[in-house]
């Protein structure tokens, strides 16, 4: 068996295995709200879609 625990990426809490990464749907969801909001993004070479063409 594998001491190795996961840890949820937002609080730190052992990862629920439910719910994995996460503890919780709470996390699951400040995670999600993140990723909608732009806290978190892929970079890329390709400009903005306000900085060319219209």
């Amino acid at each position: 068996m594998s001491t190795d625990v996961t840890r949820c990426p937002i609080c730190g809490k052992p990862s629920d295995p439910k719910r994995r990464p996460f503890c919780s749907a709470r996390c699951a969801d400040v995670d999600l709200n993140r990723w909608l909001g732009g806290v978190y993004r892929v970079e890329t070479e390709e400009p903005a879609d306000d900085e060319g063409e219209k």
